[in-house]
């Protein structure tokens, strides 16, 4: 993840505070609602690691078919991450 879950549970303080401010949203446990902001950011924030994670479970599967048709780790790693956040619709 790009962020340090510290910060995110910041950004997620200061989202909540702004949508209050703004009356955007009513709560009457903001700290509840803060927690839940910072697990679904942390959440989606994570979704690159996951889908690498990923890649490389199935690259690790093809390896020797990787080997022997000569194909680029690197080259294959974005195809198949691609293909990946295509399936999840994610946008990375």
């Amino acid at each position: 993840m790009i962020f340090s879950k510290d910060y995110v549970g910041y950004l997620a303080r200061q989202t909540v505070k702004h949508l209050i401010a703004q009356k955007m949203i009513e709560s009457g446990k903001p700290a509840l609602l803060d927690e839940r902001v910072a697990a679904a950011m942390v959440d989606e924030l994570s979704l690159e690691d996951r889908i690498n994670d990923e890649v490389r479970v199935i690259l690790e599967a093809f390896q020797d078919d990787m080997r022997k048709t000569g194909a680029s780790y690197p080259e294959m790693f974005k195809k198949v991450k691609n293909e990946l956040a295509r399936k999840y619709k994610a946008v990375l």
